[in-house]
């Protein structure tokens, strides 16, 4: 009988789709890594489990980042496993290439990305040649059983998948052209005076650092201006009202900061109120009704906007919430969508949802539901219902599943996607907005009111419903307008001008940059007009989130509260490629066109052969512009330092490269400089001044080694002698120079507790913490302790108040940011004084999960010599013929043997660590031994072993990472 293999992105939605296929098709059995009937298989990827390389021949290592090997564009590209995830990807090929599986379905996420995992696994698998099975589509926009049945009575075809299959491979290998040949040629172009640095970029992420960038520039460049605004208080006959004097004749120009209402001198400002204070003023008035629509659907992009300016979640965050709530509760539709949009067959959907919100235990939304059933809110609309407004997914909307068991993150992003979908059916808000025109001696205010007459959609927000919804606060518009007789002639009561200042633009907070992400970078209020622009904007919903990350990892941008603040290395990364004049990686709109093609590809306007052309082409003119660029410096924007040069005291300017010396006005530059990114991290222009001015500055994080490890250490700069002049050097707080040179140390704060070793003080001395005895002093010119504990240990700053609580109590609180110098993990850990080791160690709380109960295995070899002796006794016993009882005695004889002394090795194995019989640590031991003793280990990376002809046997291969060992031996240990 033949099979159908179906392949999911992930294992928890394998088993969504076996639940849902078992009343239908019939039970599964489990297996370690797939599901199994008589009709189907299904298994699972983690993701991404194969990604692109260039071919052998094509591939350029990282020593070798030179304009010689530029540009790298491959023919084709070739597959490779993530390493991680190889054995979840062995075991889906083994079930692809199974001769009982005829078909295969593509369960994976229904998108861009879910098109390109599957397409990925399903070439790998195929090897050489295709695996020439046929393949079908299940696309999920819900994740409860009906809608996954449903999917399974509508598999969608190959041929229908093209489109959408074209762009995934598009992207995937146009980021890696961009992304691979702009990122060699940046950091060949920045490591040609020699060094290394790494200066990455990438097809969305750095037009996307642009928009940043630009507007951190203008905010920079921002100059304040003063200006005034009249305020003032009328009395009528039914009580006072509040205006604001404006220029009824004034029109809009270049000048965004001239408004109808600001006067841009005092004077005239104090003469308006002056001329027009207690004077008579006469009223004009004009009310008309109004109405307010909700907000239309959710799509991700919006959703996180509006996360992150009602509860500050990051993008990633409310990705990751969505996805749970979607993934794990069912109780939303697929988050990645860029639709704000439902089918137009979804009316009875969009019923039973509201019928299941009306049942539903949230007693603050059930009542509202409830109305919108009453009143039969519920049909069809063309802001809601619109197929052409429906791409690959439809809006964020509440499934037919109420949710339990959610965390308080979770509860309230599904509250607002709840409100949001409720808001939608409901009426539009009403109101009557009322001007109101009073003017006196020629001098015109005006009032504007606003009154709620029907709260429609906003009463389900509440009374802050203002504050709750986009576009819903209307600033000093909100005000009750007491009422003014026709004809009545009411009397300036207070009038006084308020002095103010413009100013500069705010900067990026992650909502504003997702939205100026989805358009382009163009600023688009309008809601719908900005929904218009979506095929055009930076990436996809679904990808937004990791590049604004991906930012964040890069230290291209910093996260201080809500605000997105570029790093001198974005700076830095601008001004190369504007002076490059690499317009396709600095312009976002330009950019913008690229994801506007592969939206036409997926509809199957446009080839693929096409935009890959266009996107060699791109890579083609960067890879030229950085490598014929043959200008001493590149121009920008360059900071001049306050302080003077140590030197001569000269003026010292920025430059592209460098900070240097210039000299004195009429004298000549006396050579001093250093470089703006030693170990590969960018001074702020406030760092480089206060390294110049104190002489030192540290410790600082983010400098990388040579082998591209991560360290932290002080900056000083010192004189050289032989120079004869001051250079720049990393000060990593090793004091032996003190005791070396016998100068004396003066601790000038207070002791923070007493030495574990003798008892003196402990004091701050440095990038450590010293025992007073450890370093001459004037009273104890030789040391005669050795207490010494760093302030920064694996990247995690100790703090004076922790090495006090170690001092006073033996152990610090727990701490988080400790990072491992092996996994390059982060991990948490206690700092204790070891009084056997002398010195400061780590100590790890206890796990909360209790060790389990060894297995009844567990015993076997304790007993495994009396098991193999009991039937070789019963065998002698009866006289059992001499073969039986021969081949018996020598099992018997082997078994406890095996037991204790491990396994025997494969003659491979045997040839690097001996023929006997070796449990799997000891061969690890001995294996180590051997590569340590014959030096195999790469000098630039440590991790990595050499093989010789004896490993290559061992290792089939003619290297290994030293985490690969253990399964390895595994293999040669029978």
């Amino acid at each position: 009988m033949t099979k159908t293999l179906v392949i999911a992105e992930k294992p928890s939605v394998a088993q969504d789709i076996v639940r849902a296929l078992t009343p239908v098709a019939g039970k599964f059995e489990k297996h370690d890594d797939h599901f199994e009937n008589d009709r189907y298989v299904v298994t699972s990827a983690v993701g991404h489990l194969v990604e692109i390389q260039a071919p052998e021949e094509f591939d350029v290592k990282r020593g070798k980042w030179s304009f010689a090997h530029l540009p790298v564009i491959p023919p084709y590209f070739d597959l490779k496993p993530v390493d991680k995830t190889k054995t979840r990807l062995n075991a889906v090929v083994k079930q692809a290439k199974r001769k009982d599986v005829t078909q295969l379905i593509n369960a994976c996420d229904a998108g861009r990305e879910g098109e390109l995992i599957f397409r990925l696994i399903e070439q790998y698998a195929g090897g050489a040649k295709p695996l020439g099975k046929p393949v079908k589509r299940l696309w999920l926009q819900s994740m409860t059983p009906q809608a996954i049945r449903d999917g399974f009575d509508a598999l969608r075809s190959e041929q229908q998948m093209a489109g959408l299959a074209h762009a995934a491979r598009s992207r995937s290998e146009a980021d890696w052209l961009v992304g691979i040949n702009g990122t060699r040629a940046m950091t060949a172009f920045n490591s040609r005076d020699g060094g290394f640095f790494l200066t990455t970029v990438g097809r969305v992420q750095t037009p996307t650092l642009s928009l940043v960038v630009e507007r951190e520039e203008k905010i920079r460049k921002f100059v304040s201006r003063d200006y005034w605004e009249i305020h003032a208080a009328f009395q009528a006959e039914a009580g006072e009202y509040p205006a604001k004097w404006f220029d009824p004749k004034w029109k809009k120009n270049e000048d965004v900061e001239m408004r109808a209402d600001r006067v841009w001198s005092q004077r005239e400002a104090q003469a308006i109120a002056d001329a027009v204070r207690g004077q008579k003023a006469s009223v004009t008035e004009e009310s008309k009704p109004t109405t307010q629509a909700s907000p239309l659907l959710f799509d991700l992009t919006s959703l996180q906007r509006e996360a992150n300016g009602k509860f500050g979640y990051s993008a990633k965050t409310t990705l990751a919430l969505a996805q749970s709530l979607y993934e794990r509760h069912k109780a939303l539709t697929y988050p990645r969508t860029d639709s704000r949009a439902l089918p137009e067959d979804y009316v009875p959907v969009a019923r039973q949802t509201f019928e299941m919100l009306a049942d539903s235990s949230m007693r603050h939304l059930a009542p509202h539901a409830r109305t919108a059933l009453t009143n039969n809110y519920v049909r069809p609309s063309k802001r809601i219902f619109d197929n052409s407004k429906v791409s690959d997914h439809f809006a964020i909307i509440p499934t037919l599943q109420a949710p339990s068991g959610l965390s308080e993150a979770e509860q309230k992003l599904y509250d607002l996607v709840v409100r949001r979908f409720m808001a939608v059916f409901f009426p539009s808000a009403e109101y009557t907005v009322t001007t109101r025109i009073s003017t006196a001696v020629g001098h015109s205010f005006k009032t504007e009111g606003k009154v709620l007459v029907r709260p429609g959609w906003l009463a389900i927000y509440g009374k802050e419903a203002a504050d709750e919804v986009e576009g819903g606060k209307d600033g000093d518009k909100g005000q009750n307008l007491v009422p003014v007789k026709p004809g009545e002639t009411v009397q300036t009561q207070q009038v006084d001008p308020k002095g103010l200042k413009t100013k500069p633009p705010a900067r990026y907070s992650e909502a504003t940059l997702l939205g100026a992400m989805e358009s382009a970078g163009k600023q688009i209020d309008d809601e719908e007009l900005r929904e218009a622009m979506q095929e055009k904007g930076l990436g996809t919903p679904a990808t937004r989130a990791a590049i604004i990350e991906g930012l964040l990892t890069e230290k291209y941008m910093l996260r201080e509260g809500r605000e997105m603040i570029p790093t001198a290395k974005a700076f830095q990364l601008m001004t190369l490629l504007r002076g490059l004049e690499v317009e396709e990686l600095c312009r976002a709109d330009l950019t913008g066109e690229w994801e506007f093609k592969l939206s036409q590809m997926e509809k199957g306007q446009l080839s693929r052969e096409s935009f890959m052309a266009d996107i060699a082409a791109m890579t083609e003119r960067m890879v030229k512009k950085a490598k014929e660029y043959d200008r001493d410096t590149i121009p920008g924007d360059y900071a001049t330092l306050t302080t003077p040069c140590p030197n001569c005291g000269g003026v010292v300017k920025e430059n592209y490269r460098r900070f240097a010396c210039v000299g004195k006005p009429g004298a000549e530059p006396c050579g001093f400089s250093f470089g703006k990114s030693p170990a590969g991290r960018t001074f702020e222009t406030a760092e480089a001044e206060a390294l110049l001015r104190d002489k030192k500055i540290g410790p600082l994080e983010g400098f990388r080694s040579k082998a591209g490890w991560p360290f932290t250490s002080e900056i000083v700069i010192k004189y050289d002698d032989e120079a004869h002049n001051y250079k720049l050097e990393f000060d990593f707080g090793d004091d032996k120079n003190a005791e070396e040179s016998g100068e004396l140390v003066e601790f000038a704060d207070a002791s923070l507790g007493p030495c574990p070793i003798c008892g003196a003080g402990v004091h701050e001395h440095g990038a450590n913490y010293v025992c007073s005895k450890a370093v001459p002093t004037a009273a104890q010119p030789t040391p005669s302790c050795t207490f010494k504990s760093g302030k920064i240990i694996l990247q995690q700053p100790v703090e004076r108040e922790q090495m006090h609580k170690l001092l006073e109590t033996g152990k610090t609180d727990l701490l988080d940011k400790f990072v491992s110098m092996r996994t390059r993990r982060a991990f948490k850990a206690f700092l204790a004084w070891d009084k056997e080791a002398g010195k400061v160690n780590f100590e790890f709380a206890p796990s909360k999960f209790p060790p389990r109960k060894p297995a009844a295995g567990a015993f076997a070899g304790k007993t495994a010599g009396a098991a193999a002796k009991a039937p070789a006794k019963a065998a002698a016993a009866k006289k059992a013929p001499a073969k039986k009882a021969a081949a018996t005695k020598t099992a018997a004889a082997k078994a406890p043997r095996k037991a204790a002394a491990g396994a025997a090795p494969s003659a491979a194995l045997a040839a690097v660590i001996g023929s006997e019989p070796v449990a799997r640590p000891e061969a690890v031991k001995k294996l180590w031994e051997y590569i340590k003793a014959n030096n195999l280990q790469d000098p630039k990376d440590k991790r990595t072993i050499v093989a010789d002809d004896k490993l290559r046997a061992v290792f089939g291969k003619d290297s290994a990472g030293m985490f690969e060992l253990a399964g390895i031996l595994g293999q040669h240990l029978g």
